[in-house]
């Protein structure tokens, strides 16, 4: 569980360094300050590229392109039942990003963990977990 978690927050941290409601996110920043700090902005955003590489290129072979939109779909689903006995008010644009935000995350977290689950659930390794 602790795994997981930390594979998680990562991609919490990684989803939400990219944009989020609040001005400090990498979007904000490039888009105000990135033309005066050209190489930063080239350097933070190849880091971020390749955070996303890892953790979208583990996800889709491990829950494919239809467990993300099954994942989405069971948040949204959580979402709506939330807002339908008035827990959540989504007129809150702020609240409704980091909704978003929180949902990615949990997608590309199950993703990279998916692997792992799955072997402890059932006992079987996939080809790319067996040592040579």
């Amino acid at each position: 569980m602790t795994g997981f978690l930390l594979r998680w927050v990562f991609a919490l941290v990684l989803v939400t360094a990219t944009y989020n409601p609040t001005q400090y996110n990498f979007t904000r920043w490039a888009m105000t300050d990135g033309q005066d700090r050209l190489s930063m902005t080239v350097l933070v955003g190849l880091v971020l590229l390749v955070g996303y590489i890892i953790y979208l290129r583990a996800t889709l072979r491990s829950i494919g392109a239809v467990g993300m939109a099954l994942i989405l779909a069971l948040v949204g689903a959580v979402i709506w039942v939330a807002y339908d006995y008035g827990l959540l008010d989504l007129q809150n644009r702020d609240l409704t990003v980091w909704i978003g935000i929180f949902a990615l995350s949990l997608v590309l977290g199950i993703g990279l963990s998916w692997s792992i689950v799955r072997r402890k659930l059932s006992g079987q390794a996939d080809v790319d977990d067996v040592d040579e």
